[in-house]
C-alpha cells in the first residue's frame, strides 16, 4: 500500500508510544457533580495528545465514536505545533506559526495529525468509528493517513456537508459551500450503521392506493445495479400476472431478489405492477409499519443538519457571545450520533473546541433516553470558561430558547480534569508518589495492555483485577519506607487464592521468591517501577 511521506514523519511515527502517561488531576470547582470522577461525562484541559495518552489506561479500546473537527490548515489559522519531538532542528522548525505562505505547512499538518490519529485507533472499540471533520486543504492528506493507519478496506464514505445557507459572492472563482466528514471503522466487518427515521415529508409519500390491510405503503425498484455478468442469477424472466406479458430486466440492472425469493414476494402480494396492473416494470411494496427508517445518504444538506450560520447563532443563544471561530451546529453532530452509537456509548472529540460534541449528546440522550457519555479535550485556555461553561448551561438550561428541552436543561452533570505530572521512574525514584489508583492504572493497562475496571479494584487486599491473560495484584502505597520493606515473600504467594487456568501477575517493588517457586504458584513477576512490560496478544 503507498505511504504518505512527509517533513517529520519519522520524528513523529512513534512519538504516540514514547510520551509518558500523564495523571489526570480533578478540578473540582469546574466540574458540575459533587466528585469528580474518571467513569463521568469528561471534560480535559491540556494538550489534546498528552491527554488521550492519559486516557489509555482507563479508556483503551471502549470508545464507540470519535468524533473531531481539527485546524483545517487554511494558513489562516495561526497554529502552532508544539509536541514534544526530539530532533531539535524539527523542534525550531515546528515552533513556527503555520501561515498561508509557509511551504511546508502541509508537512506540519501532517505532523499534528498523524500521533494523535494513532492514539485514537487505539481509544476505539473494534466496532467503532472515528468521523473527521475537513475541507479541501487536508482532505487528501487525511484520506491517505487514514487509509494508512485504519486500513482501506474499513473506510466507509466520505459525507459532504452543505455549509451555507446563501452563496460567498465575493468568492473569487467558486463559493465554497460544503466541507467533509471523513468516516472510518476500526474494523467494518464488526462495524454497523444505524437506519434514520424518515421525515415527515418522507412519510407523506407512503399512501395505500389498493386498501392493502397492512396499512400505507411506498413503492422501491425491483432491480439492483449489478450486471448480468456480475449476477447471472437474478438475470431472468417475470411474468406480469395481468398481462401476461414476460419482462426482462436490462442486462446492466438485473433484480434485486432471486426467482425464490421473488415467488414469496408474489406469494405475499409485494409485487406491485401499477394502478392498472399494466406495467411493464414491477415494483416492490414497503410498508411503513415495516419500519419508518431510511438508509442515510452522504449528501447532508443544511436543512436537514444546519449550517454555520445556525452554528454560530446557537452558540451566541447559549453562551452570550459568537466570538467563536467556525463552531459546528450540534444538530450535525447529533445526526452523527443518530448513525454511529447506541444508547450508552462512549463518545470522543479531542478538539472540543466551543462544546459542540457535549451538547450533541446531552440532546440525543434528551432525545432517546439515552445515557451516552462524552469525553471532551480542549488545549486552549478557554477549556472552562467557553468548553465547559457552555456544557453547564445546556445541562441547567437555557432561558428563552424555542426547544422546550433546551430550555428546561438536559441535566446531568461532568467531572473537570487537567493534565498533571507524568508517571515515570524519574519522578517515582524521586519520591513524589501518586496514589493507589492511579498507579493502578497505569501499571494495568502498561502490563496487560487493557483498561483498568476500577470496580474490580480492592486496595486492602492488593487486588487490582483480571485481565484476559493474568489475575493482577499491585503491592504499593504511596510511602517511599513502605516500598523498601515490602517485597513479594513466601507467604504473601502462600496466601492467595488456589490457581485457576490463568496466571498470577504481581507488580511490587521487589522479590524475595526464587524461580522455581514462582513457577510452582503460577506467579509472574513485574518490578515497580522498573521493567514494566506490554503484551501485545
Amino acid at each position: 500500500m503507498p505511504t504518505l511521506q512527509f517533513k517529520g514523519r519519522s520524528a513523529v511515527e512513534t512519538l504516540h508510544l514514547s510520551l509518558p502517561y500523564r495523571q489526570l488531576e480533578p478540578v473540582p470547582s469546574y466540574s458540575r457533580t459533587e466528585q469528580p470522577r474518571l467513569d463521568d461525562n469528561l471534560i480535559i484541559h491540556g494538550d489534546n495528545l498528552l491527554a488521550l495518552k492519559a486516557l489509555m489506561p482507563s479508556y483503551a479500546g471502549k470508545v464507540k465514536l470519535v468524533y473531531i473537527d481539527p485546524p483545517y490548515n487554511t494558513g489562516n489559522e495561526g497554529w502552532v505545533y508544539n509536541d514534544n519531538v526530539n530532533d531539535p532542528r524539527l523542534q525550531a522548525w515546528l515552533a513556527q506559526a503555520v501561515g498561508r505562505d509557509d511551504l511546508t505547512r502541509h508537512d506540519k499538518w501532517l505532523c499534528m495529525i498523524y500521533p494523535r490519529l494513532r492514539l485514537l485507533h487505539e481509544l476505539l472499540r473494534d466496532d467503532g468509528a472515528i468521523f473527521v471533520s475537513i475541507d479541501d486543504n487536508e482532505a487528501h492528506h487525511l484520506r491517505m493517513l487514514l487509509d494508512e493507519l485504519f486500513g482501506p478496506e474499513n473506510f466507509v464514505a466520505t459525507v459532504v456537508w452543505q455549509k451555507r445557507v446563501s452563496p460567498a459572492n465575493d468568492a473569487e472563482f467558486f463559493s465554497s459551500d460544503h466541507e467533509y466528514i471523513t468516516v472510518y471503522a476500526k474494523n467494518i466487518e464488526l462495524w454497523s450503521i444505524n437506519r434514520l427515521l424518515m421525515s415527515e415529508e418522507q412519510e407523506a409519500n407512503y399512501r395505500n392506493p389498493d386498501n392493502d390491510p397492512r396499512g400505507v405503503w411506498n413503492s422501491a425498484t425491483y432491480t439492483c445495479n449489478k450486471s448480468k455478468d456480475e449476477r447471472p442469477n437474478l438475470y431472468y424472466a417475470i411474468n406480469n400476472p395481468n398481462t401476461g406479458e414476460e419482462i426482462w430486466p436490462k442486462a446492466t440492472a438485473v433484480w434485486k431478489f432471486s426467482r425464490e425469493t421473488h415467488q414469496e414476494n408474489v406469494q405475499q402480494s409485494l409485487v406491485y405492477w401499477g394502478k392498472d396492473g399494466q406495467s411493464n416494470k414491477p415494483r416492490y411494496k414497503q410498508f411503513l409499519a415495516d419500519g419508518a427508517v431510511v438508509v442515510p445518504r452522504s449528501l447532508w444538506p443544511y436543512s436537514e443538519v444546519g449550517s454555520t450560520k445556525d452554528a454560530t447563532s446557537e452558540l451566541a443563544t447559549v453562551i452570550g457571545s459568537s466570538n467563536f471561530g467556525t463552531p459546528k451546529p450540534s444538530s450535525l453532530v447529533q445526526r452523527i450520533l443518530q448513525l454511529a452509537t447506541g444508547k450508552n456509548d462512549i463518545v470522543l472529540d479531542s478538539f472540543a473546541g466551543s462544546g459542540t460534541t457535549a451538547h450533541a449528546v446531552l440532546a440525543q440522550n434528551a432525545e432517546d433516553g439515552g445515557s451516552r457519555r462524552f469525553i471532551l479535550v480542549e488545549q486552549e485556555e478557554y477549556a472552562d470558561t467557553l468548553t465547559a461553561e457552555r456544557v453547564r448551561r445546556v445541562m441547567a438550561g437555557v432561558p428563552g430558547v424555542k426547544d422546550e428541552r433546551l430550555r428546561e436543561g438536559y441535566g446531568g452533570g461532568f467531572s473537570f480534569f487537567q493534565l498533571g505530572e507524568a508517571l515515570d521512574e524519574a519522578r517515582l525514584l524521586a519520591g513524589s508518589l501518586p496514589t493507589y489508583l492511579e498507579l493502578a492504572r497505569y501499571v494495568f493497562f502498561t502490563a496487560t495492555g487493557e483498561s483498568l475496571d476500577e470496580t474490580q479494584v480492592h486496595e486492602a487486599n492488593q487486588w487490582l483485577g483480571e485481565s484476559s491473560r493474568y489475575l493482577v495484584y499491585l503491592i504499593y502505597r504511596p510511602d517511599v519506607a513502605y516500598l523498601k520493606r515490602t517485597p513479594l515473600t513466601l507467604a504473601w504467594a502462600e496466601a492467595l487464592p488456589a490457581p485457576g487456568s490463568k496466571a498470577r501477575l504481581v507488580i511490587a517493588p521487589f522479590k524475595l521468591l526464587d524461580a522455581e517457586v514462582m513457577r510452582e504458584h503460577k506467579i509472574e513477576f513485574c518490578q515497580l517501577p522498573f521493567g514494566i512490560y506490554r503484551y501485545r496478544a
